[in-house]
């Protein structure tokens, strides 16, 4: 079995998921422009159906299942954003969906999946806590494991919005990309650099807790501690048996860049008050390497905006300029 995912791969997937989730706008910003010389522009996937990225490859996994699987239903871990996906494909395929979640996921996370016709179970304070209650249904009730990012199908349709993106900007020089498990960044890396090498794919992740970023020092998976962050849905560790997201983020991204908490916050303020879009802190982590001046030379830049699933209150907080403190926000990935 191969360990990567192809641009043929990606090219499937994008037939089997059209007309079931949003092709989103590519936008320019002319704030961003002028703050760091560059040409700025927004991928405003945050406008998806269920609000995230995540929808793409969890649909793309549910329609690939066997009719078999599809009668046994499906489960997750997640900590929103791919459970809110998963629930949304699930229900719209008339297939049965669990979604094991831990205590730290936000309430408004929760009540997005029960609201797309899923079962929801709080497991644990982890994501390691709820993959156990996974594991049981899947070995016990004969239910499919979809994971959030460290899977072919899920990587394929994650990769979907690198096609999308190239046919809005073939002329795009840099894309920021969030980076938490490395399902979107794997995804939308292997589709950029197979049509463009050239282009520069730079992951983008928050300093509490960054997987990925401390598995590519360490050279392979290994254990990070969740931390709270602005950025919950970038939390969660990326699996110490990973077998596609590590190596194909190692071998396609061309940087990984951190931000920290007042960044996070400082770039939702302005995708408010400038961009006149609501995010939550995983999906301005680009907005946030930008206006700290972490990337250098952008030129013609896209910022793939992941998510707008943010808790509406924490939201009106930080717009409104309190220094919000991350202690109160959650943590994990998916």
């Amino acid at each position: 079995m191969s360990t990567t995912i192809t641009v043929q791969d990606i090219a499937a997937a994008r037939g089997c998921i059209r007309g079931r989730v949003r092709e989103t706008m590519t936008v320019a910003s002319p704030a961003l422009s002028e703050i760091t010389g560059g040409d700025i522009h927004l991928k405003l996937e945050q406008m998806q159906i269920t609000g995230s990225f995540k929808l793409r490859g969890a649909t793309n996994a549910v329609l690939s299942l066997t009719d078999e699987q599809k009668a046994a239903g499906v489960v997750g871990v997640s900590t929103g954003n791919h459970g809110r996906g998963l629930a949304y494909a699930a229900s719209q395929a008339g297939v049965r969906c669990i979604v094991a979640m831990s205590e730290l996921v936000p309430q408004n996370k929760i009540d997005g999946i029960k609201a797309q016709g899923a079962e929801v179970r709080i497991i644990g304070r982890s994501q390691d806590d709820a993959q156990v209650e996974v594991d049981r249904l899947v070995a016990e009730e004969g239910m499919t494991m979809i994971p959030p990012f460290d899977h072919p199908d899920i990587i394929a349709g994650q990769g979907t919005l690198g096609l999308e993106l190239l046919d809005q900007m073939p002329e795009v020089e840099t894309v920021l990309v969030p980076l938490s498990g490395g399902g979107l960044i794997s995804g939308v890396a292997a589709a950029l650099k197979a049509r463009r090498p050239g282009i520069r794919v730079i992951g983008i992740s928050m300093e509490r807790g960054a997987a990925m970023y401390e598995c590519l020092q360490a050279g392979k998976p290994v254990l990070v501690p969740e931390l709270a962050t602005l950025a919950d849905s970038l939390g969660g560790g990326i699996g110490l048996e990973n077998a596609y997201t590590f190596a194909m983020t190692r071998d396609l991204v061309d940087e990984v860049v951190l931000v920290n908490e007042a960044e996070i916050a400082q770039a939702i303020r302005h995708a408010y008050w400038q961009e006149r879009q609501v995010i939550e802190g995983s999906g301005s982590v680009g907005i946030a390497a930008l206006m700290s001046g972490k990337i250098e030379t952008p030129g013609k830049c896209v910022v793939l905006v992941s998510g707008q699933n943010i808790d509406m209150k924490l939201h009106h907080r930080i717009i409104s300029g309190e220094d919000v403190d991350v202690t109160q926000a959650t943590s994990g990935e998916g």
